[in-house]
């Protein structure tokens, strides 16, 4: 008991610590300074990541529920080229070969998911519990700690069982919340005895906007102005209960820690001498990182959201505002619920003010009140949305560290893709992303920022969501077009394993030579795959031409012998 109420006091002090912590960010000090050589601390953990519906495939095996994600790419014209994950990377077949490639890598850490309905086919713990779902993750945990790769384990990576959406309206519906806590205490349950970071969310900002307010993700529903803002409600307060629900019943035990992943893109004013542009890049990061990251820490919405939508709503005739209200109650309780944050990162958007008529009828996006801008000159060798501009990452990384008291952080994505028709597993436009951002996070370092590990998003090529198979982002090709889907190392990989091996960046000679030695070992990789059509063709060859032509000639001889018998009758 001692032992407990020290850890309950070390929280508490936590708490106020990082409340006499927090500071004022300061908008008009932006400084792009030259390349840092240097390494990281001692102890810094490097990992890569995936989740559960973009890479397992085995979408109906083993007992298997159906998700949102399922139901929704199996309806056409929802996802480019109406691409499906239903075989994905096939990572549930392939797992320990994927953990020999993070070995390969010398990863620290592996960030995955785990499928709520391959656990809990109908969503609730009450009514089955599928073991093979379980065996499945037993077998992954146990090969990355026998590999010596320490498991970030995922709760929620976006593939809500599909009964819940059904019979409750999914993250619209406040039951999600106990629902939500009963598969995570299962999950602390049967793998929390090796599990010892825990992310109870991945990424909310986009199943709430994306899956409740524009529609472009599952489970695809349009209630604009109020179907975001209802959905991240519900979450954070499902976040908060998975928290007291570990701290209460496993900390004790299995001395592990729980967080969540926001990812936040950086906004920065076009002008730092306008106080309204200043006024509106804050506003854009308040939308989008504070929305769930300031009730966490500090108990409530951001200010500026309760204003601007509250403000709002009363233009519209409404009667309270869109924003629902966490009682007094419910603002102690999520309030200081992260053991970590888990911090995903990609670009940046220049912000200035723009006024959005109430007349309009209400939106997330329309509530904020702002326009976003890209310069031409930014790279952008992929996504339509992600341009390459590393300084935004130290400036984010500052920002979280002054607003939220300099907690502890694990960078859980970051990462660039490609979207091109010719395979050049030769990715320039990668090394050259992992070298600029992971740089400015060193960077981060030094001013204070307290980040504890990296995780490169992502180890395979997988399902993009709505963009299906369009977009690369893996740090190992996967051909889709072959049922075996092999995997073939980019030269980002041998970048990748360069920093890890010497923890950052130890002098400019050596950096210089990664990039050269990496395009080198890439070249063998086009050949190799450059052959894999051919290898396709034999594999036809093998597995349809060979058994139809033997059928044939069985077939033949048979009539032949049924000829040469009637004959001598």
């Amino acid at each position: 008991m001692l032992q407990w109420g020290t850890l309950k006091l070390c929280h508490v002090l936590a708490l106020v610590l990082c409340t006499l912590a927090s500071e004022d960010f300061d908008w008009t000090k932006n400084e792009r300074t030259a390349f840092y050589f240097g390494t990281f601390p001692t102890g810094f953990s490097w990992g890569a990541g995936s989740s559960a519906y973009q890479t397992e495939g085995a979408w109906n095996i083993d007992g298997k529920g159906l998700s949102i994600w399922d139901t929704f790419t199996h309806k056409k014209g929802k996802i480019f080229s109406n691409d499906t994950g239903d075989s994905s990377c096939e990572g549930y077949y392939k797992f320990k070969d994927d953990i020999n490639l993070m070995k390969d890598m010398k990863l620290n850490h592996y960030r995955f998911s785990i499928s709520w309905p391959r656990i809990l086919p109908s969503g609730l713990k009450s009514e089955h519990i599928n073991e093979k779902g379980v065996k499945y993750y037993d077998d992954l945990i146990n090969m990355l700690l026998d590999s010596k790769i320490t498991p970030i384990v995922t709760l929620y990576h976006w593939d809500l069982p599909q009964m819940l959406q059904e019979k409750y309206g999914g993250w619209q519906n406040a039951s999600m919340v106990n629902y939500f806590n009963d598969f995570a205490n299962l999950c602390f349950e049967r793998f929390g005895n090796r599990v010892k970071y825990w992310i109870t969310f991945s990424n909310p900002w986009s199943i709430a906007v994306e899956g409740y307010e524009t529609g472009e993700h599952a489970p695809g529903l349009m209630l604009k102005g109020t179907g975001a803002y209802k959905a991240a409600h519900h979450i954070i307060k499902a976040h908060a209960k998975v928290w007291h629900t570990y701290d209460i019943q496993w900390r004790s035990k299995q001395k592990g820690l729980v967080g969540i992943s926001l990812t936040a893109d950086w906004g920065e004013p076009v002008d730092i001498s306008n106080q309204r542009d200043i006024e509106a890049a804050e506003r854009y990061i308040q939308f989008y990182l504070g929305w769930f990251a300031t009730p966490i820490f500090h108990g409530d919405y951001p200010q500026v959201m309760k204003d601007y939508i509250g403000r709002k709503s009363g233009q519209q005739g409404l009667g309270a505002s869109r924003l629902p209200v966490f009682s007094p109650q419910e603002k102690s309780y999520i309030k200081g619920t992260c053991d970590f944050l888990g911090l995903g990162h990609f670009t940046t958007r220049y912000v200035t003010q723009k006024n959005y008529p109430s007349g309009l009828g209400g939106s997330y996006l329309s509530d904020r009140d702002l326009a976003e801008l890209v310069d031409p000159h930014w790279p952008d060798p992929g996504s339509e949305w992600l341009y390459s501009v590393p300084w935004g990452f130290r400036r984010l990384l500052n920002f979280v560290k002054t607003q939220y008291g300099n907690p502890m952080i694990y960078v859980t994505e970051n990462g660039v893709s490609e979207k091109i028709l010719c395979t050049n597993l030769c990715d320039n436009w990668r090394m050259q992303y992992l070298k600029d951002y992971i740089n400015e996070m060193l960077k981060a370092i030094k001013d204070g920022v307290n980040v504890k590990g990296y995780t490169a998003w992502s180890l395979l090529d997988n399902f993009e969501w709505d963009e299906g198979y369009s977009e690369r982002f893996g740090l190992y090709y996967v051909d889709f077009g072959n049922k075996n889907k092999p995997r073939y190392p980019k030269a980002s990989v041998q970048y990748y394993k360069r920093i890890i091996s010497s923890n950052g960046f130890p002098n400019q000679r050596e950096v210089e030579s990664w990039k050269r030695k990496a395009v080198e070992t890439c070249s063998s990789s086009n050949q190799l795959l450059a052959a894999d059509p051919l290898i396709g063709h034999m594999e036809m060859v093998t597995e349809i031409v060979v058994p139809t032509v033997t059928t044939l000639c069985i077939l033949l001889s048979a009539v032949l012998l049924m000829f040469l018998l009637r004959r001598r009758l």
